[in-house]
């Protein structure tokens, strides 16, 4: 077999990368965590301020160097999601990391060089690499702050320099957390306000069901990111199933407009064309071929009478 395939050859992605962002206070990290059988790597420090109840088994991140621990040790085979809190402090210890290791990487503020920045772009971009080949869904969790671009303010995720931009390259889906009335929300739409990133038509916003009460009461599974992800492996799946339909609804149109000889038949086939049951661009193809074949028989379409007619 070819390393060349037609769409309706690629496989499956059975797991995604994604991340949600958000106002505090909204439940992100928890939120993250119903993801399937998920690992935290507590960057932050912040396991302690979700709920008991829906804690995991959890890495409290001292250095880099404990992540590629992890991820090298055999008892992570035990997880399908690595969870990331936060994203802006993973990071943070990259940029530690990289300039203990190289101190070119590091300017006389103490920041990175421009360099440096360059070198942990890689690192993100390996990281998640990883953790995907190893057959992991990867969630990032972030904090939102505020920008003002002209009069409007938009609301990006905490993650420094230009790295917003970069982490969002990467990932499948990218969601804002906001509460809206009482109800919290989340978006996978990018709009004029904040990013997003939806790749798998899931709602525009979907409301996040409450699962634990006022007095701490569990009142619901948390279950939330595992129904998104088989929502994205079901899609991506469909996706792949009517690129198989598409192929074979083109080569039935290509052979009906092999047969067009004259205006009758091109007629006749147009009409069968306009019944059917089109699949991504299938009716524009269809028209396009259909036309191409007319001109070399010297017909062509009479938008009054909508047939085809000698030109």
């Amino acid at each position: 077999m070819g390393l060349i395939k037609k769409p309706n050859e690629l496989a499956v992605k059975p797991t995604l990368s994604a991340l949600i962002y958000g106002q505090p206070g909204m439940g992100k990290t928890t939120l993250a965590l119903s993801a399937p059988h998920a690992l935290l790597l507590d960057f932050d420090g912040g396991v302690h301020r979700v709920n008991a109840a829906h804690r995991v088994d959890t890495v409290q991140i001292a250095k880099w160097e404990e992540v590629n621990e992890v991820l090298s040790s055999p008892e992570v085979a035990d997880y399908k999601t690595i969870v990331i809190d936060t994203a802006g402090k993973m990071l943070s210890f990259m940029d530690v990391y990289i300039m203990q290791t190289n101190p070119k990487m590091k300017k006389a503020d103490g920041t990175l060089s421009l360099q440096g920045y360059g070198v942990r772009k890689n690192m993100f971009i390996d990281f998640v690499k990883r953790v995907t080949i190893m057959g992991k869904s990867v969630i990032f969790v972030a904090h939102e702050r505020e920008e003002k671009v002209g009069d409007e303010k938009q609301i990006r995720p905490e993650i420094g320099g230009s790295s917003a931009g970069d982490l969002i390259k990467e990932l499948d889906l990218v969601a804002y957390m906001e509460a809206i009335g009482k109800k919290r929300t989340i978006s996978f739409n990018p709009c004029e306000k904040f990013y997003g990133k939806n790749t798998c038509n899931l709602p525009e916003r979907m409301e996040i069901p409450v699962i634990i009460d006022e007095d701490g009461n569990i009142t619901g599974k948390n279950d939330f990111m595992a129904k998104v992800i088989d929502a994205y492996s079901t899609y991506q799946a469909k996706q792949t199933e009517l690129s198989n339909e598409y192929e074979d609804l083109l080569e039935v149109i290509r052979a009906q407009i092999e047969e067009v000889n004259d205006i009758d038949s091109a007629n006749e086939v147009m009409n069968s064309i306009a019944g059917m049951q089109h699949i991504f661009d299938s009716k524009l193809q269809a028209g396009t071929l259909l036309n191409k074949r007319c001109k070399e028989l010297g017909l062509k379409y009479d938008k009054i009478k909508k047939q085809y007619v000698a030109a």
